[in-house]
């Protein structure tokens, strides 16, 4: 996949939110961060380097944002695509989109299609429409790494938003993307680099785990060799931010670091009554500008409180 050149190097500023493009995440995925957006803002480090995001997902946060030397990668092949086509050929993907239609028969008949032989502009045209048009606006794949999410049934979903693909697309513009595991992504970043980590979160409990967003799940294994990834960066003088579930194990791993708690309203469930607000952390290791490891919730705390 081709990579653009190195844009100038220049250090964000929040003063530079105000010549940001009104862009927002152009895929639906398990844990955005739209609706968490108000009470991330005053957490953001008001300035840094570089900016890494290796667990891209729908990209609320980098949209938001939108610094101008940003690396943004994810172990979901399909998905960093889109964004490479959203980002270098936003017309001809539109015009893909406006051939789609929301129909039962059609939306299987797209599904069953291998993604491995189509151009990179009809796999990104794919992903779109079934992520407008599938069951809750899930991306799931089973064993064999095929999309297996029902048709969704919207009354009338928008599957080509027009401007707002347009709009990511400027957003985009100058960005490094790439497929890499979450260690592999965060290499290089050095002292004065932001990286926001939003990984598959912990399970709360053994029938809520959701981390089938690709064809590895993410084991608990992979939570503590983040933690580890987590601390290295720290040693290295990033500026780290980390979101994840509410429970003993997360608040272990990161002990010692300042934890925020925030509330989220997640609504990829199976089941309506269920979906409903539920705890999560913030982990930083910086506060007003300056490192700090201040000490967070025990693990002895009542969780369910």
């Amino acid at each position: 996949m081709p990579e653009v050149h190195d844009p100038q190097l220049v250090a964000y500023n929040l003063q530079l939110a105000k010549l940001r493009v009104r862009a927002s995440p152009f895929v639906k995925w398990a844990g955005g961060k739209t609706q968490l957006l108000i009470p991330y803002a005053p957490l953001f480090p008001p300035t840094f380097n570089r900016y890494y995001e290796p667990f891209l997902g729908g990209g609320a946060v980098f949209f938001f944002l939108q610094p101008p030397n940003s690396f943004l990668s994810d172990t979901n092949e399909e998905l960093i695509n889109a964004y490479w086509v959203v980002r270098d050929w936003v017309e001809p993907l539109i015009e893909s989109l406006r051939r789609h239609v929301n129909d039962r028969d059609y939306y299987y008949f797209i599904r069953a299609q291998d993604p491995a032989k189509m151009t990179h502009i009809e796999r990104a045209s794919r992903l779109i429409f079934l992520n407008k048009t599938c069951y809750n606006g899930l991306y799931r794949v089973n064993r064999d790494g095929r999309f297996n999410v029902p048709f969704g049934r919207y009354r009338n979903p928008k599957i080509c938003d027009e401007e707002g693909l347009r709009a990511a697309s400027m957003a985009l513009q100058g960005t490094h993307l790439r497929v890499a595991d979450f260690a592999d992504a965060v290499a290089d970043a050095q002292a004065g680099d932001f990286v926001y980590l939003d990984p598959p979160y912990h399970p709360l409990n053994s029938t809520s785990s959701f981390t089938s967003y690709a064809m590895d799940d993410f084991k608990e294994s992979d939570q503590r060799r983040l933690a580890e990834v987590y601390r290295e960066l720290d040693r290295r003088g990033c500026l780290l931010m980390l979101s994840n579930s509410y429970t003993p194990l997360i608040l272990d791993l990161y002990r010692g670091f300042r934890i925020e708690i925030v509330e989220a309203r997640r609504a990829i469930s199976s089941v309506g009554h269920k979906r409903g607000p539920v705890r999560e952390v913030v982990v930083l290791n910086y506060e007003g500008g300056r490192y700090a490891k201040n000490t967070g919730p025990s693990v002895g705390e009542d969780l369910r409180s």
